[in-house]
C-alpha cells in the first residue's frame, strides 16, 4: 500500500527572504533556506515545500491554488494590514497556521493586531524559527 505524504507549503511573506541578515537580534542569524533543510529532515513524513515572496498578490495566488493539504503562513508585516490575505484564507478549506518568529505580543503595539488570526486554525508566535517546527506537528 502506498501512503501519500501530506503536501504542506511553508509560505513566507514580505522581508522574510532576508532572514539571517535582517535584525539578527530579533530573527536570528540562520537563513530560512538552511532552516528549511532541517525541517525536511525532521518531518520526512510530510511533503514539504517552501515559497517566499514580498508580493501580497503572489501570497494570495498560492493560498487560493488549492494545491496543498496545509499551509504554514508567515505573512510578515502583512499580518497587520492585509484583509486580502484574510479573505483568501476564508475562501479555501485548506488549513492555515499563522506563524511568527518573534513574539508579536512582546513588541510594538501595532504588531499585536493580526488581520488573519481569526481565519487561521491556529497561531504560533515567539519561538524563533522553531515556531515553524511547532506548527508542522499539527500536520503529522
Amino acid at each position: 500500500m502506498v501512503i501519500l505524504k501530506k503536501k504542506i507549503v511553508i509560505l513566507n511573506g514580505v522581508n522574510l527572504g532576508e532572514l539571517g541578515t535582517r535584525e539578527v537580534d530579533v530573527y536570528g542569524a540562520m537563513s530560512f533556506e538552511n532552516y528549511f533543510l532541517k525541517l525536511k529532515t525532521t518531518f520526512p513524513e510530510l511533503n514539504l515545500s517552501y515559497r517566499q515572496t514580498n508580493r501580497v498578490d503572489e501570497l494570495v495566488e498560492i493560498i487560493l491554488s488549492k494545491q496543498y493539504d496545509g499551509i504554514v503562513l508567515n505573512p510578515g508585516a502583512y499580518t497587520h494590514t492585509s484583509l486580502v490575505i484574510a479573505d483568501a484564507i476564508k475562501a479555501v478549506e485548506t488549513p492555515v497556521i499563522e506563524v511568527h518568529i518573534s513574539n508579536l505580543f512582546g513588541r510594538e503595539n501595532y504588531r499585536k493586531n493580526s488581520m488573519i488570526a481569526s481565519c487561521c486554525i491556529g497561531c504560533v508566535s515567539g519561538f524563533g524559527l522553531r515556531s515553524y517546527e511547532l506548527s508542522l506537528y499539527y500536520f503529522k
